[in-house]
């Protein structure tokens, strides 16, 4: 069986890439010319040949294509964004509900690296079902901003979760009652007990995203966390994360943490992964069984595997003409 997996990257277009476990391929099969940096991209929800990605531009911009079932996409709407914006959407055309956002919020805060935290710098948006919250790390602000959602998808700003000044907080995952966040500027994972609200998130542990860390500065960006759902292939929970910039000729590392205890955050394996700038990765298949990762400025595509049980990882594809990954969509 072939997996088809959409791109978001650096470049001007969104790519299908085509996945043959057995051939040990990845190939490009289609793309679509979108605009600017197209770095990130999302489904709709329970509708995998509907997706949005949003444009990386001064004017920023969300466009909706579809896809149809040999991966061939097509632009079917497009509207302007602002600092953080709701909008309704629709799985019929028109597929955005508004031509502008519903909710708009300008986000303030700076912190001590002058180079990147000029200002506020939203980079990510994640919702947390259980806590029925919409979650901002801001890596401008050292802090991960919490928003109520509300009923017409009005966000009501609950409080924030500070973080060590020069950190940068940049993604957020969630487990078992914990919140996993990655620092992009200090290369630092940190975790709390992450109770519903009022009461406020409980520190447990912080540690450094790699057994060797540099001194800083370094140039070296934490990236990407990814904790996959246990299952009967994997039934041990394991926190996976990236690293970038890294100046080994074997290329960044892929990280992987033990998380099952109320106190663990233990680093139990590192993965050289051959790619540079490794921003995006995302788990896909059955049992979420392989990885696919891309290098932002070199080492193309790769798809890993999961073996012992998700304690560590090796290659079963890659392809390294392809360029400038961001992020990724198993369809």
């Amino acid at each position: 069986m072939v997996h088809l997996i959409f791109t978001a990257s650096y470049t001007k277009e969104v790519s299908t890439l085509a996945f043959d476990p057995k051939a040990g391929s990845i190939t490009v099969s289609s793309t679509v010319t979108v605009g600017h940096h197209p770095s990130w991209i999302t489904f709709y929800p329970g509708d995998h040949s509907l997706v949005f990605t949003g444009l990386e531009q001064a004017d920023g911009k969300a466009i909706a294509l579809k896809f149809d079932e040999q991966g061939k996409g097509k632009i079917v709407a497009e509207v302007p964004t602002g600092t953080v914006a709701t909008l309704p959407i629709s799985s019929e055309a028109p597929y955005f509900l508004a031509s502008a956002p519903s909710s708009l919020i300008q986000l303030k805060g700076t912190g001590p690296d002058v180079s990147r935290q000029e200002g506020s710098h939203p980079h990510q948006v994640i919702i947390s079902e259980e806590h029925g919250e919409l979650l901002v790390p801001d890596l401008g602000g050292d802090v991960v901003r919490r928003f109520q959602v509300g009923g017409a998808g009005g966000l009501e700003h609950r409080g924030d979760i500070q973080f060590v000044a020069g950190g940068g907080p940049r993604h957020v995952a969630f487990y078992d009652g914990y919140l996993y966040t990655l620092l992009e500027l200090s290369s630092e994972l940190v975790k709390h007990k992450f109770p519903l609200h009022p009461s406020p998130p409980i520190l447990v542990k912080s540690t450094p995203t790699m057994s060797k860390p540099f001194p800083r500065p370094n140039g070296m960006l934490a990236a990407e966390v990814l904790i996959p759902a246990p299952n009967s292939t994997f039934p041990t929970p394991y926190l996976y994360l990236s690293n970038r910039n890294d100046p080994s000729p074997e290329g960044d590392i892929i990280a992987i943490f033990a998380i099952s205890g109320p106190d663990t955050l233990d680093l139990v394996a590192e993965v050289r992964s051959g790619l540079n700038h490794l921003r995006g990765m995302v788990f896909g298949g059955p049992d979420s069984k392989w990885l696919v990762a891309g290098g932002g400025v070199g080492g193309g595509v790769k798809v890993f595997e999961r073996i012992d049980g998700g304690k560590n990882l090796k290659i079963v594809a890659e392809n390294s003409e392809v360029e400038a990954i961001t992020g990724f969509l198993w369809k």
